[in-house]
């Protein structure tokens, strides 16, 4: 069930955002460098806020009612990019959407660990990565539908994309059940000191991990502007977030059950093999098949490698500090993915889009020399 809700959340949201690159461009004439920084702002944001409706959620010992609020601010956001006639709209709606978006995210990737045998654990998150990824292909897919039916009206379909919303909002409400708190739970401070020393090396170095593959990764709004670079028409960018999130949806439970029977270590340095060969194609040329080939890498990486950090954030972290600890977790990326995408644009209108791609290949090959030299990820089988 919260897999469907991320489904119908993702479906709403990435009806918007596969047009709204093309939108600031062709409607409102802003630079990449102002993409950049919207998304890398509004992006971050969300993963900032996620520390303190997790560690909300480990004080309350609750995790439901954050979730409701979080996917709650992202329906309300909707409305807005439908009214918006200038980037400021745009910006201020995008804040709004990702704050709901921070809200629920550590709740919920609490709640999932919670409800899921610690066996079959990389599983549980791979099959809610993958509905959810299901979500943010169907979205763009309608996306581009309504854009020929509608001849490219972007407010039309951002009027539609409402209702997605919504119900994400419903069946929240209505289909999910949460267990009642752990017996003996007291309301405490969970961003204590002592607390915080808790959290063990091996997760502080997953975190450092999650933070390198951030800065190798930036907004998918540049896929979007590079495919439209290479002749792509507007009503056909829904296409790129299909082609990588097909990949990812697909890959996403495979890959997280594999998670459960094999070295953590080895299944992050392929997802990094695999990003460096994602921003390479993209680097080379804009042709389509170059693209289409970097889109296809891209969303592969994101199926070995999201569900898997989540699991491995899971695994390190005490049960009455999750929240806590997939806040702090996504903190860390969030400052990462807005340094990312801030220079990902500067790169972008200074010395053109390969040296964006470049950039962000040389971060994974830093990475990937992080892990190939300390195995300290935990590998249930070597």
């Amino acid at each position: 069930m919260l897999g469907l809700v991320s489904l119908c959340m993702d479906v709403s949201s990435e009806m918007i955002h596969s047009l709204l690159p093309v939108f600031l461009v062709t409607a409102v004439g802003a630079s990449a460098l102002a993409i950049g920084l919207i998304e890398g702002a509004a992006e971050s944001l969300a993963l900032i806020v996620k520390v303190f409706s997790g560690a909300l959620s480990d004080y309350f010992g609750r995790r439901k009612p954050l979730a409701v609020i979080g996917y709650g601010l992202g329906a309300v956001s909707k409305p807005l990019f439908a009214l918006a006639t200038g980037s400021g709209l745009v910006f201020a709606a995008r804040l709004v959407d990702r704050v709901g978006k921070g809200i629920r995210g550590a709740p919920r990737d609490a709640l999932v660990a919670e409800l899921a045998p610690p066996e079959a654990r990389g599983a549980a998150f791979g099959l809610r990565q993958s509905l959810d990824t299901v979500g943010a292909f169907l979205g763009p897919l309608l996306a581009m539908g309504l854009m020929l039916w509608w001849a490219n009206d972007f407010r039309a379909v951002f009027w539609v994309a409402i209702i997605p919303g919504f119900l994400a909002v419903a069946l929240l409400v209505f289909g999910v059940r949460e267990p009642p708190p752990r017996s003996g739970h007291l309301a405490r401070n969970p961003i204590r000191r002592e607390n915080l020393r808790r959290l063990s090396p091996a997760y502080w170095w997953v975190v450092g991990i999650g933070a390198a593959f951030t800065l190798a990764r930036f907004s998918e709004a540049f896929l979007i502007l590079r495919a439209h670079q290479g002749g792509l028409p507007v009503a056909f960018a829904p296409l790129v977030l299909i082609g990588m999130n097909v990949v990812f949806a697909l890959s996403a439970y495979p890959f997280g059950r594999l998670s459960d029977a094999m070295s953590h270590r080895r299944l992050l340095a392929l997802g990094l093999v695999v990003l460096m060969g994602a921003d390479a194609a993209l680097a080379w040329s804009n042709h389509w098949s170059w693209v289409w080939a970097g889109i296809t890498l891209w969303g592969l990486h994101m199926g070995i490698t999201q569900g898997l950090l989540a699991t491995m954030v899971a695994d390190a972290a005490p049960a009455d500090l999750r929240g806590t600890a997939f806040g702090l977790f996504n903190l860390v990326s969030g400052l990462a993915l807005l340094i990312a995408s801030a220079l990902a644009g500067l790169l972008w209108d200074t010395v053109g889009a390969p040296a964006t791609f470049t950039a962000g290949a040389i971060f994974g090959a830093i990475a990937l020399a992080a892990i190939l030299l300390r195995g300290g990820a935990r590998a249930p089988h070597g």
